[in-house]
């Protein structure tokens, strides 16, 4: 495994493998029978995205959404903007949403008020990382990968200021010598 030395692991690549394989199974049996669309908010989660859909047992559509409250920041602005919408009609569909990391929870208030208008037959959300310490605005999650501690995390698709997506575990970004 490559060192990144500014980068103190938090959770190692074979725990996020097995957890994805977990949280693939329950989605698996509980929207068995059902025509599911997949939701992936870009760009954190496209990594987490394309392991769990291959863990879905069930025949599936996937589609996604660009979203962006952070710019090149790292904390939220709160604003939140659709950068790119669904290629897709939802209306009478199962829509599993798929997050990275929900913290603030306001761009995931935002995003389910938003699909909510157009009807679909459910709204799920599943995240990989789940701050719960950061959160402002209560948000329902179905499946949650991990609990992520109040920090700025990075890897396996998550960035900072569009760097270390590509680290395959996730940790926390040391800056200055001291976590952010």
């Amino acid at each position: 495994m490559t060192e990144h030395p500014q980068i103190r692991p938090l959770i190692d690549a074979d725990t996020i493998a097995a957890r994805v394989a977990e949280l693939g199974a329950e989605i698996t049996r509980d929207y068995a029978g059902k025509d599911l669309l997949v939701v992936g908010i870009l760009s954190g989660s496209f990594v987490f995205m394309a392991d769990l859909v291959r863990r879905i047992e069930l025949p599936l559509r996937v589609d996604f959404m660009a979203v962006s409250s952070y710019g090149d920041g790292t904390k939220s602005s709160g604003v939140v903007r659709i950068l790119k919408d669904l290629n897709r009609e939802i209306h009478d569909r199962h829509v599993l949403l798929v997050e990275d990391i929900v913290d603030t929870g306001l761009t995931l208030h935002y995003l389910l008020d938003n699909l909510s208008t157009r009807e679909p037959l459910s709204l799920g959300v599943c995240t990989l990382l789940d701050k719960r310490e950061a959160r402002i605005r209560d948000v329902p999650l179905n499946y949650v990968g991990f609990p992520c501690p109040d920090a700025f995390v990075v890897g396996y698709g998550l960035d900072a200021a569009g760097l270390h997506r590509n680290v395959p575990y996730i940790g926390v970004l040391e800056q200055d010598g001291a976590s952010s």
